[in-house]
C-alpha cells in the first residue's frame, strides 16, 4: 500500500506489538526472512555528530520491533543466549495502475498509454539495487490486453477475413473500413485519450496488428504504417499545436497517415535522399519524388523527409515535414507480389509550399525522426509477420486433421507432425521476441536491437512456415481455393520493407559489438 497509508492502517497493530519506527527494505523479502527477525531493517545510523542517516530507498516497507538492533541480536546468538522473537508487521508498497477507459462498448480497462518521450537507460529500467530486485517475469497478457486482443480478433473475423481473398484479387479494400476501425479505437490503439485515441499501451497495439494481419496482412500494414510511421512520430516529436491539429483525426480514422522516406536512389541508404526543401519567405517549397509509399494515395497526413541544407551531404541535412496528401501527386500504383489489398504508390512534389509550422521536430533533425520511427515500426512489421504465420499454421493444422491418405489422417504421419511441431515452435519463439520488443518500447527502454531481432526472426520465420503450410496442403496449397498461397506471398515483403533482413543483421551486429551506428533505414 502507499507509504502514507501505512501508519493509520496498522496503528492498532503497531501499538499492540510495541513496534518501532518504519524502515525501508532495499530488496525483496525472502520466504526465510519472513519467518524470522531478519526481516527487521537496520535502524537509522547515529554518528558522533548526532546526524542520522535516512533509510535506504527500497521496494518494501517494514515495521521493526522496538529495542531490537540486528547487531545486538548477532552478538546474543554468538554468546549462545536465547533471544525472544517478536512478531513483525510488514506492508508492501505497490504502484496503483493508471486507469483508462478503452473501447467504451466493451468495458473499462486499465492500461498505461504509449510512452512518447525520451528512453530510459538500462539502469533506470532495472530499478534500485540491481537486476535481481526486479519483479518476477510474467509471460501472460493482462486482462485489459486480452480484452483488446479479443476485440481485434472479433472484428478481423467478421469484417475482414471473409473478404480478404476478394480484396486480394481486386487489389484493394473499401476505404470505409478504416473509419469503422477508428470507431472501435483500432486506428489509435496506443494514442492517448486526450488526442482521440484509446489510451492503451504499445503491447496492446502490437496485439491488434497481429490479429488484423492474421485476417488480411494488407489491412494490417495499412494500420501499422498509419499508426507507427505517421501518428506516433507526431506525438513524439511534434509541438503541442501539431499534436492537437493532426493526431485526433488520425486516431479516429478520419485521416490516414503515410510515411514518405524512400526514393528510387535512396532505399537502405536513406541518407542519400534528393527531395529538396528550398527555403522561401514563408517556409519552404518541396521538390522531388518518393517511391513505394504505403497509404500515399489516401490523401491524409504524410510525414515526409526532404533535404533542407543542400550544402550538407548525408543524413545531417535532412528535415521532416507534415504534408497534406492532397498537395502531392500520385504517379503510379504499384503491382505487387502480395499485400494486394494495401495501396503502395509513387509520389511527386513539384514546388509544394510548406509553412514553417509544418516542420516536424528541429531543422536538420529529420533523420533522427526517421530512425526513431523505424525502430518502433519494425516491431509492428514483426507483429504483422507473426499474424501471417499464425494464420498459415491454423489452416495447415486443421487441414492435417481432416485430410486422409492411406486410410488415416495425414496428421497421424510423423512427417506432417514434425512440420506442425516446427511451425508451432518458431511461431512461439517469434511471439516472445515481438512481445519483448514491444514491452521495452512501452517501458521507455532502448529497443533498437530488440526490434531488429524481432523483425528479422519473425519475417524469415513467416516466409519459411507459410511455405511449409503450402507443403502440408500439397496441390491444394498451390491453388487459390485455400488462403495459404496468399499468406506465402504476403509474408515475403516483411523481409524487405522497414529495413531488409540484411539491414537488420547490420543493426544487431553493430549493437552487440558496440560499433558506430551508420545511416541505415528502409528499402
Amino acid at each position: 500500500m502507499p507509504e502514507h497509508d501505512l501508519a493509520p492502517a496498522h496503528a492498532e497493530d503497531r501499538r499492540r506489538l510495541g513496534a518501532g519506527p518504519v524502515a525501508r527494505v532495499a530488496r525483496p523479502v525472502t520466504e526465510y526472512e519472513r519467518g524470522g527477525d531478519q526481516l527487521a531493517a537496520p535502524p537509522e545510523r547515529d554518528d558522533s555528530t548526532g546526524a542520522r542517516e535516512p533509510p535506504v530507498p527500497g521496494r518494501g516497507l517494514v515495521v521493526r520491533p522496538q529495542h531490537e538492533h540486528p547487531t545486538a541480536l548477532d552478538g546474543a546468538r554468538a554468546a549462545g543466549e536465547e533471544v525472544r522473537r517478536r512478531p513483525v508487521v510488514a506492508a508492501i508498497q505497490r504502484l496503483r495502475p493508471r486507469s483508462h477507459h478503452l473501447f467504451g462498448r466493451r468495458g473499462a480497462f486499465t492500461a498505461a498509454p504509449c510512452k512518447h518521450g525520451d528512453e530510459k537507460n538500462e539502469s533506470q529500467g532495472a530499478g534500485q539495487g540491481g537486476s535481481y530486485t526486479r519483479s518476477a517475469m510474467d509471460f501472460e497478457l493482462s486482462p485489459e490486453q486480452r480484452e483488446i486482443q479479443a476485440l481485434a480478433r472479433d472484428v478481423a473475423r467478421t469484417e475482414i477475413e471473409p473478404h480478404a481473398a476478394t480484396w486480394d484479387r481486386e487489389h484493394g479494400f473499401p476505404r470505409e473500413l478504416l473509419p469503422k476501425l477508428g470507431e472501435l479505437g483500432l486506428m489509435g490503439v496506443c494514442v492517448p485519450e486526450e488526442y482521440g485515441g484509446a489510451g492503451a499501451d504499445f503491447v496492446s497495439y502490437v496485439l491488434v496488428l497481429e490479429e488484423l494481419s492474421r485476417a488480411d496482412a494488407g489491412v494490417g500494414v495499412t494500420v501499422a504504417v498509419h499508426t507507427s510511421a505517421a501518428t506516433l512520430p507526431i506525438l513524439t516529436f511534434g509541438s503541442e499545436e501539431q499534436r492537437a491539429r493532426f493526431v485526433p483525426a488520425l486516431a479516429r480514422g478520419d485521416a490516414i497517415g503515410a510515411f514518405a522516406l524512400t526514393e528510387s536512389g535512396a532505399g537502405s541508404d536513406a541518407g542519400s535522399l534528393r527531395t529538396r526543401a528550398d527555403a522561401d519567405g514563408a517556409g519552404w517549397r518541396l521538390t522531388g519524388s518518393k517511391q513505394w509509399i504505403t497509404n500515399g494515395a489516401f490523401g491524409g497526413t504524410i510525414v515526409l523527409f526532404a533535404r533542407t541544407d543542400p550544402e550538407v551531404s548525408g543524413a545531417s541535412g535532412v528535415s521532416a515535414f507534415l504534408i497534406d496528401g492532397g498537395d502531392v501527386q500520385v504517379t503510379r500504383e504499384e503491382e505487387k507480389l502480395g499485400l494486394n489489398s494495401s495501396s503502395t504508390v509513387d509520389l511527386v512534389l513539384d514546388g509544394v509550399p510548406v509553412e514553417r509550422d509544418r516542420l516536424l521536430h528541429e531543422l536538420g533533425k529529420g533523420f533522427s525522426v526517421a530512425m526513431a520511427t523505424l525502430d518502433g515500426g519494425r516491431i509492428g512489421i514483426a507483429a504483422q509477420a507473426l499474424g501471417i504465420a499464425q494464420a498459415a499454421y491454423d489452416v495447415a493444422r486443421e487441414y492435417a486433421l481432416e485430410r486422409r491418405q492411406f486410410g488415416k489422417r495425414i496428421a497421424d504421419f510423423q512427417a506432417i507432425q514434425w512440420k506442425l511441431a516446427d511451425m508451432s515452435l518458431e511461431i512461439d519463439a517469434a511471439r516472445l521476441l515481438v512481445y519483448r520488443a514491444a514491452w521495452r518500447k512501452q517501458a521507455g527502454l532502448a529497443h533498437t536491437e530488440e526490434g531488429a531481432k524481432a523483425k528479422l526472426y519473425a519475417s524469415e520465420m513467416a516466409r519459411r512456415q507459410t511455405a511449409e503450410a503450402i507443403q502440408i496442403l500439397g496441390g491444394y496449397g498451390y491453388t487459390k481455393e485455400f488462403p495459404v498461397e496468399r499468406y506465402y506471398r504476403d509474408a515475403k515483403i516483411t523481409e524487405i520493407y522497414e529495413g531488409t533482413s540484411e539491414i537488420q543483421r547490420l543493426v544487431i551486429a553493430r549493437s552487440i559489438l558496440g560499433l558506430k551506428q551508420e545511416a541505415l533505414a528502409s528499402g
